[in-house]
């Protein structure tokens, strides 16, 4: 099981800089737009599941959101090496969605092990808490997907709950899930430690 709420991240020193003179990053907002349809992965870490992606569909934009600065600079160092142009990488707070997207222009969302807030006093922070669904809902499509991993089953049970309050209406559910065609380091690791449970949802 994941170390709860204690989880480090290296300090990278050159990360502020290169982000900053970087064309390839937002760090403030700026409505993203594409011709191509827009795939949205919220909490990115290190880019291993997004990057994958959008080496293997070059026709979808695919968005790496990610607050922390250091981890965005992984992101954007895999970006540099696979030159990949259908791929924007938005270091900001996940509150400032909608200011990033236009209404009913994202087509799927991923919520790739965020973290958990096991305290209930935190439990609006959590990614799947009414506030940010409301705001997935507002930048989805119609029929738009939400697709949701966690190594942590009482966030994964707290979520469908939350689902079940919301537009979202949930059609796949596994307590063991078996590994996609991109996969995080995380997922990576925490494998050979635990269950992965995860839902998809779309838009009713």
């Amino acid at each position: 099981m994941r170390s709860l709420n204690t989880v480090r991240t290296k300090k990278v020193k050159q990360a502020y800089e290169a982000i900053h003179q970087s064309e390839l990053i937002l760090t403030e907002p700026k409505i993203i737009t594409s011709d191509k349809p827009i795939v949205l992965e919220v909490g990115s870490g290190k880019g291993k599941f997004i990057t994958e992606l959008a080496v293997r569909y070059p026709e979808f934009h695919f968005v790496a959101f990610e607050k922390d600065i250091n981890v965005c600079y992984r992101i954007l160092e895999k970006q540099n090496d696979l030159k990949l142009p259908n791929l924007t990488i938005v270091q900001d707070d996940a509150n400032a969605l909608l200011q990033y997207f236009n209404p009913k222009s994202v087509q799927k969302l991923y919520l790739n092990f965020s973290d958990p807030w096991p305290k209930k006093r935190h439990h609006k922070r959590r990614l799947t808490a009414k506030t940010f669904l409301d705001m997935y809902e507002s930048i989805l499509s119609e029929s738009g997907e939400l697709e949701f991993r966690s190594d942590f089953e009482p966030l994964y049970q707290d979520s469908l709950e939350y689902l079940s309050e919301s537009h979202f209406e949930v059609y796949w559910a596994s307590t063991a899930c078996e590994p996609r065609e991109a996969v995080s380091e995380y997922e990576e690791k925490k494998r050979k430690e635990s269950p992965i449970f995860g839902f998809k949802a779309i838009l009713k």
